[in-house]
């Protein structure tokens, strides 16, 4: 007997043909999806992975000579780095606070008198740029022993700053599941060129056990 009820003499609300259609773009919106995320892991977004961007900046200021040759410490300029998630473009009195008795006629430091004169800032050109959707605390990591050079490289060495690394998701995560080899001692946090005074991953395990260290992995520590 036939089943008359009216669940079964329901017509489907769309045209059998479009079966295979709705199909199809499930499969694709899946590995599209699968792709989007496979790129974000491995960090190949344009801001992430710019290794050797150097853009020209309105004065010639150079780090080698500043915290190389003269080993001004990094906090003396991104003063706030210890207290702020963001490490800070230095206000124009910090410059002037040497330039107006060193070199104070200097042509390559008019942007910076101007600056100070009229009390605008510097435009510079920021070099480490991590796309909007991700969240990175300077001060949660310097504060626990991650020191500049690790994400920075040898900004001491670098007449005209660049990115050196690649800020990819899964260099982060990376160094939070296995964080030992990446720690020192907090005084020599800005200290680019210190060196583990034994293996790495030994000396570093006894400071992540000093530090009480445990790095979250999950995705709402990055993307807010």
């Amino acid at each position: 007997m036939a089943d008359e009820s009216p669940k079964a003499n329901r017509k489907p609300p769309f045209p059998a043909w479009l079966d295979p259609v709705v199909k199809i773009g499930g499969v694709g919106a899946g590995v599209g999806t699968l792709y989007v995320v496979a790129l974000l892991y491995w960090g190949i977004h344009p801001r992430a992975m710019d290794i050797g961007y150097e853009p020209n900046q309105p004065v010639p200021y150079s780090h080698a000579l500043h915290a190389g040759k003269l080993g001004i410490d990094c906090r003396y300029c991104h003063n706030v780095v210890e207290d702020s998630p963001f490490a800070s473009i230095p206000p124009t009195q910090t410059c002037m606070n040497c330039h107006s008795n060193i070199f104070p006629e200097s042509e390559k430091l008019l942007p910076v008198r101007e600056s100070y004169a009229t009390g605008l800032p510097i435009e510079w050109v920021r070099v480490h740029d991590l796309p909007d959707f991700v969240y990175f605390d300077h001060s949660a990591h310097v504060n626990r022993g991650v020191g500049c050079v690790e994400c920075h490289g040898r900004v001491d060495k670098m007449e005209t700053v660049y990115q050196a690394k690649g800020l990819s998701m899964a260099g982060c995560l990376g160094c939070h599941r296995h964080p030992e080899k990446r720690l020192r001692p907090l005084d020599q946090i800005t200290n680019m060129a210190w060196k583990a005074p034994e293996d790495p991953e030994v000396y570093g395990a006894r400071l992540r056990e000093a530090y009480d260290l445990n790095p979250r992995t999950d995705c709402s520590t990055c993307h807010r």
